[in-house]
């Protein structure tokens, strides 16, 4: 079986280098960096997703601030919200987290979202800053696995990356870090891609990224192959306290013995989506006060 990328570990490791950072400002009589979090409705994925993040933040001591609204808010109330965080000198960076009620359009929260607190990295001028030669605010889940294969010493220069899943938020972002950063040559596959396996057996680094538990079975990789596993599902499972199972869009048990690296999930990119929000929001707050 091949190695495994432990997001866990890694993002202790961010945590612990946020944490000192945040112990020199305090010792500096500073104030430290200030995160803010719209929730919107009750679903219960969301909610488990931003006690983690207030977790992290508690944990790094950071301050935040969560505003909790119906799933009945209308757009135009959540648009005066993000403006007040916006024009909030107090407050570094914030996010949207999504998903969003059908009746509120990301494509008309996230252009809102001023770009300098924007610490989830989805508006254009950030999402641009990509492919610059001075990258701003990152995408957090992309940030995270290029973080994760620079800790694990991940060979990436010239190996052929193949993206499995196409999204704003993760692959279309990789895609361009993986060229930009690692310089490996990519591709990227979607819903339309045709014979998804012959694209997939050609990987160097397969990253997956589409939500549709064991889509990448074990005739579809080759022997050594990097594996980033990004998709995380919620499986019924009256075996477990919570009712559900996390599970990845690869056959963990039949693919793990083809890799040489391989993420687990849970325990792999989703601690890291988590650090990579802490990077971001500190490095918005050092921006905001340089």
């Amino acid at each position: 079986m091949g190695l495994l990328l432990d997001g866990k570990k890694i993002a202790n490791e961010i945590q612990s280098e946020v944490a000192q950072r945040v112990g020199e400002l305090i010792n500096n009589n500073k104030r430290v960096p200030h995160l803010a979090i719209i929730l919107i409705g009750e679903d219960g994925a969301s909610h488990s997703y931003v006690n983690g993040k207030m977790k992290a933040c508690k944990a790094v001591g950071f301050e935040y601030t969560l505003l909790q609204f119906a799933t009945t808010i209308t757009e135009k109330k959540l648009f005066k919200h993000i403006e007040q965080l916006n024009q909030d000198d107090d407050i570094d960076g914030f996010i949207v987290q999504l998903p969003l009620p059908k009746h509120i359009s990301v494509e008309h929260i996230i252009p809102l979202i001023d770009s300098k607190k924007d610490v989830d990295g989805f508006t254009n001028h950030n999402f641009g800053s990509i492919v610059s030669d001075q990258p701003l605010l990152l995408p957090a889940t992309p940030f995270g696995v290029m973080e994760l294969l620079k800790r694990y010493q991940v060979t990436t220069k010239g190996k052929h990356c193949v993206i499995v899943g196409a999204s704003r938020i993760v692959g279309a972002p990789m895609s361009l870090m993986m060229v930009e950063q690692a310089q490996a040559t990519v591709t990227i596959c979607h819903k339309f891609t045709q014979d998804l396996a012959k694209h997939t057996r050609n990987a160097d680094i397969l990253i997956v990224a589409v939500g549709k538990p064991g889509l990448i079975t074990a005739d579809m990789v080759k022997s050594g192959v990097v594996i980033i596993d990004v998709g995380t599902t919620r499986i019924p499972d009256a075996t477990k306290k919570s009712g559900f199972r996390l599970s990845g869009d690869v056959d963990f048990e039949k693919v793990a013995p083809l890799s040489s690296f391989i993420t687990p999930v849970p325990g792999g990119v989703g601690p890291l989506t988590i650090a990579s929000l802490l990077l971001n929001t500190l490095k918005a707050y050092e921006r905001h006060h340089d």
